[in-house]
């Protein structure tokens, strides 16, 4: 076992009993002490299961030469046998326990009972918080928005560092994100009825989680702010393998995370699909499994809910190039919106690939104006020259992220060549 001819030397001559003390021996392990030229002795410990090695020493080699001489001092029979050592065993214990977490199956936990009281704990914080939430929003009913641009933005960030307090994320999110709406312009009272709306609507279906069905309740204990392991998702999510098409990618960065959405639709099957990443500030996001307009074989594991869409991808083969896709008219990519919210109320966000559009300008903005002259709005302050320039006022396919505010493009065609937008 020794590194180098240099540490068998060198722990041959350390294998002397007078260089040694405390020393021990169980059935799964060796310890002592080794004095050497400072004035503590080195504490040298040695798993018998591995075997496994631990010194004091500030050697890097591994074994190092004390923990070979303890080794030759057994096999002499010079370790007797005794009560572990605490020190010893501390360190064996925080072995077992590594090794106990590398062997635990996804989801399994080392204590379930100690992890039941700490969501029990967590679910009275969360219903403690959803109680004063929908209590607040009665006295908005009661009271009317009659002076609430001076007093409401205070008021809901008040209440979403309130829903941080209670465990509900999901909830302070969009508590904030209605007070970002406070007297953002004209209209910004219909508006915030509706970001309240659906607030008071995940308040609603949290009183009554244990009536909803199995998937509808995985999806109001994702907007409250509970999360499923991946470990899990992979274990357990429905899988479906395909080869994707990478419709496109939007990355919103910010002073503290950066967040990276990737939509991706099957081939085969038709099935939509979300790929979210993260990075601290700072760091480098993944890299991407196949740039948009190219197809990824894969198998995708999806998180739990009425409209699954969030997924893990495990890629099973190398990008393929694709055609340019098929697409929808402006009322069929809407309907296919209505369609999903029938599904998932709070659904935010939702990927449409338009056929033969052209951009337009629509007032002060920009839409996307399809062969029967309906139209998506673009949302305000996307920038459409690269589009522009790829259309040259002629139909295009164009891929892109549609949420309630507008149409935010990422990739369109030119042909089957496909040109990143965002």
């Amino acid at each position: 076992m020794a590194p180098d001819p240099a540490s068998a030397k060198a722990a041959q001559a350390l294998a002397r009993g007078a260089k040694w003390s405390a020393l021990g021996s169980s059935e799964r392990a060796l310890w002592g002490l080794c004095q050497g030229s400072g004035k503590k002795p080195y504490r040298t410990v040695v798993d018998l299961s591995g075997p496994a090695f631990k010194c004091s020493c500030p050697s890097r080699k591994f074994p190092c030469k004390h923990a070979l001489s303890l080794m030759l001092l057994s096999a002499t029979g010079e370790v007797p046998q005794s009560a572990e050592a605490a020190w010893a065993s501390s360190w064996l214990e925080e072995r077992a326990t590594r090794a106990e977490r590398a062997e635990r199956k996804p989801g399994e936990v080392a204590d379930p009972l100690a992890a039941q009281q700490r969501l029990a704990r967590r679910a009275d914080r969360v219903s403690a918080g959803m109680a004063e939430l929908e209590s607040w929003l009665d006295d908005q009913v009661r009271r009317g928005l009659g002076g609430f641009e001076q007093r409401g933005y205070s008021e809901l960030s008040r209440l979403a560092a309130r829903m941080v307090d209670a465990q509900a994320p999901g909830v302070a999110g969009a508590v904030r994100r209605a007070a970002g709406v406070v007297g953002r312009d004209h209209g910004w009272p219909g508006e915030l009825l509706e970001e309240l709306s659906l607030i008071h609507l995940v308040v609603s279906a949290h009183a009554r989680l244990n009536e909803l069905p199995p998937s509808l309740a995985d999806t109001v204990q994702s907007r409250i702010g509970w999360t499923v392991e991946t470990a899990r998702v992979l274990a357990e999510g429905e899988k479906v393998e395909d080869d994707w098409l990478v419709l496109g990618r939007v990355v919103e960065p910010d002073d503290r995370l950066t967040v990276r959405r990737l939509w991706l639709r099957g081939s085969s099957t038709g099935r939509l699909a979300l790929i979210l990443n993260f990075a601290a500030a700072g760091r480098q996001l993944d890299p991407l499994p196949a740039r948009p307009g190219e197809l990824v074989p894969a198998v995708l594991s999806y998180y739990p809910g009425a409209l699954p869409m969030r997924a893990l991808l495990t890629q099973t083969a190398p990008r393929l190039p694709a055609q340019r896709p098929g697409g929808l008219t402006a009322k069929q990519a809407l309907a296919s919106y209505v369609e999903s919210l029938a599904a998932d109320p709070w659904n935010e966000r939702w990927p449409l690939v338009l056929a033969d559009v052209r951009p337009a300008r629509n007032g002060e903005y920009w839409a996307l104006v399809d062969e029967t002259g309906d139209a998506l709005e673009v949302l305000p302050g996307v920038d459409l020259w690269k589009l522009l320039a790829v259309s040259a006022g002629d139909p295009v396919t164009v891929a892109g992220e549609w949420n309630r505010a507008g149409f935010k493009p990422m990739t369109c065609w030119d042909g089957d060549r496909p040109v990143i937008l965002s």
